[in-house]
């Protein structure tokens, strides 16, 4: 099960809102790259269950960070139905993400204690994924609607908590205009690990963004 409770869950996500997105089949690999984050100061990390080993690389996964990144959240994303949900659950994800919203996935969130970050786009799946209790709401896909957007989502619903992916760059500049906006966290995929430069380089490149937010949030 869950280390964190949901509440602890947003509460850490808040706080550190840069959200690696990954997935890879290679167990060591998927290992590699959640140690250099968590080295560069990741403390909220997604892996996507996108391919047929996903599960088995992510109960691995989970128990090493348990033992390497005690300060980490490891979530899953890309789930659609309760039952994915539980069984990644049980296996001990610490939230779970959705690129829709589904009934389903808000229930076993519900009834584990686990956060829950459904997947929306328009005012209308937005709201409706806040009525059904999402902690965060994920805007996806980000490139498509831009920070604009989110400006606009802020006058009718003001209060809802929401984290954008797709469309984020590793800059400041891009992570900025988008916390600018109004996102409470942002979720970066590909981008973050193009080129395969290494664990250095990756650690390197996520700690100036750690620092940035940081900076930014005490200014």
């Amino acid at each position: 099960m869950a280390r964190f409770s949901r509440a602890d869950a947003l509460k850490q996500l808040l706080a550190h809102p840069l959200v690696p997105v990954f997935y890879h089949p290679d167990v060591a690999h998927a290992q590699q790259i959640v140690q250099a984050c968590y080295n560069g100061g990741i403390r909220v990390f997604e892996f996507t269950n996108r391919g047929a080993q996903a599960f088995d690389v992510f109960t691995q996964l989970q128990s090493f960070v348990q033992t390497n990144c005690p300060e980490m959240l490891l979530g899953i994303g890309t789930i659609y139905e309760g039952e994915e949900a539980q069984r990644f659950i049980q296996a001990g994800a610490d939230f779970v993400v959705q690129p829709v919203t589904t009934e389903s996935v808000a229930h076993a969130c519900k009834h584990t204690d686990v956060a829950w970050l459904p997947g929306a786009m328009t005012l209308n799946e937005i709201y409706r994924a806040h009525q059904l209790g999402a902690d965060v709401v994920k805007v996806f896909p980000g490139n498509t609607v831009g920070p604009s957007y989110i400006k606009a989502v802020r006058g009718p619903l003001p209060d809802v908590s929401l984290m954008v992916t797709g469309g984020v760059e590793p800059t400041e500049e891009s992570i900025g205009e988008w916390l600018g906006a109004g996102v409470q966290a942002v979720g970066i995929g590909s981008q973050l690990f193009k080129g395969d430069a290494g664990a250095e380089a990756l650690t390197a490149k996520v700690a100036g963004l750690v620092q940035f937010i940081q900076q930014r949030a005490q200014q």
